[in-house]
């Protein structure tokens, strides 16, 4: 079985769940080509990452004149499915509106490019269904390899009708969601005849890895690990923390990422004079990732839009509990029983979650790590899932 592997820019530090996951199928002999629209502009911390860039086809590589020169080419050779393909191009634009056109014409002559590349290949797999799925889709209206792609959320759910969701969940082989909450948007986005199409394969980690750590210091660190924005709502951390400090003054957090609001979470650092308890450090590898995991009291992810983050996974995995907000998929690995959930926004409720785990004992704080690391494994184990996606390609490619 040979399959193609479409990102739009890949590998990302923040998304080594993708590599693990084609390593996983690779191991069950499915022989995959990478493929995405471009590179990271950022260093690669991990060496796997920069391995795997090496590994990777970049569609937008050739520059303009080439991929159009392929596209005439493609054009001459094949005009059905040319015409099929622009056609499918200008409803996307329509649908998307605005200034979009020149959008969708990349999109195309990266569809031309992916189906030359792709030719030993019987599947193309997109990861995410924004611009990947619609060249998957394009690609395979030009006579290319059919598609499914991978849908996370939350910003592909924003406005499905604009995003053509529904057209390229029409043209795909099958979809993909993360989660129960994923498949429903999904549906939601095209109508249930579309139901027997979606299947639910949650990402995985290696539970082979990710072993149990030893019981917490007494001392340890709260650590937030993920791309500093927005949606994921670092700075409200830090102001959680400074109305827990009233009460347990050698609370600390690490925070392991980077990215926009770096800025302003330093800020609020220093205004909250936190100085000396928030540690901002960066991207890290793997391997640093885990054991920043495994020396902490418990994972913080406020987040304010989500799928469902694979560290929460990796966190439970290592028998820490977690705190984050009961929103989209989260709640279906995250309860009372693993750690704790609290509105989004909610910086109050937040503090008040960061002291009850404070107070909790070893024994607790243990019991809920054992708890969700039995959770991971029944429903995240990256063997598991990638076995389920060897299946789904077997049976519709």
């Amino acid at each position: 079985m040979h399959v193609a592997y479409l990102m739009n820019t890949y590998p990302v530090t923040s998304a080594t769940f993708i590599r693990r996951e084609i390593a996983a199928l690779e191991a069950q002999d499915v022989s995959v080509t990478r493929f995405a629209v471009r590179p990271w502009d950022q260093p690669l911390v991990d060496g796997a990452d920069r391995d795997e860039q090496t590994r990777t086809t970049y569609l937008l590589a050739p520059g303009g004149l080439r991929l159009a020169g392929m596209a005439l080419s493609e054009g001459v050779r094949n005009p059905r499915g040319m015409w099929r393909a622009a056609r499918a191009a200008w409803q996307m634009h329509r649908n998307a509106g605005h200034a979009t056109f020149v959008r969708h014409v990349a999109y195309l002559l990266e569809a031309v490019h992916l189906k030359r590349a792709a030719r030993a290949c019987t599947h193309v797999h997109a990861h995410f269904s924004t611009n990947t799925a619609a060249v998957a889709a394009l690609c395979a209206r030009l006579g290319g390899p059919g598609y499914s792609f991978t849908a996370h959320g939350p910003d592909e759910f924003v406005d499905p009708a604009a995003a053509s969701l529904g057209l390229k969940l029409h043209h795909a082989r099958f979809a993909v969601a993360i989660t129960e909450f994923a498949r429903v948007q999904l549906a939601l986005a095209y109508g249930m005849g579309i139901w027997p199409k979606l299947h639910v394969v949650r990402c995985g980690v290696d539970m082979a890895v990710l072993r149990p750590a030893p019981p917490p210091a007494a001392d340890a660190p709260f650590v937030c690990v993920g791309r500093l924005c927005v949606q994921k709502a670092q700075e409200l951390i830090v102001a959680a923390l400074a109305e827990v400090h009233q009460t347990h003054p050698q609370a600390r957090v690490i925070f392991i990422g980077d990215g926009d609001t770096r800025p302003a979470i330093a800020s609020a650092v220093e205004r909250h004079a936190l100085q000396d308890h928030v540690e901002l450090r960066g991207w890290a590898d793997n391997a640093a990732v885990s054991g920043a995991l495994a020396d902490a009291r418990a994972l913080l992810l406020p987040s304010f839009a989500e799928g469902l983050p694979i560290v929460i996974m990796e966190a439970h995995a290592l028998g820490r509990p977690v705190i984050s907000t009961y929103i989209a998929g989260i709640p279906e690995l995250v309860d009372h029983q693993t750690g704790w959930l609290v509105p989004a926004g909610d910086v109050p409720a937040l503090a008040d979650a960061m002291r009850a785990c404070m107070q909790a004992s070893p024994d607790e704080l243990a019991t809920m790590g054992a708890v969700g690391r039995a959770r991971v494994e029944a429903a995240h184990d990256i063997t598991h899932s990638a076995a389920q996606l060897k299946a789904l390609f077997s049976n519709y490619a």
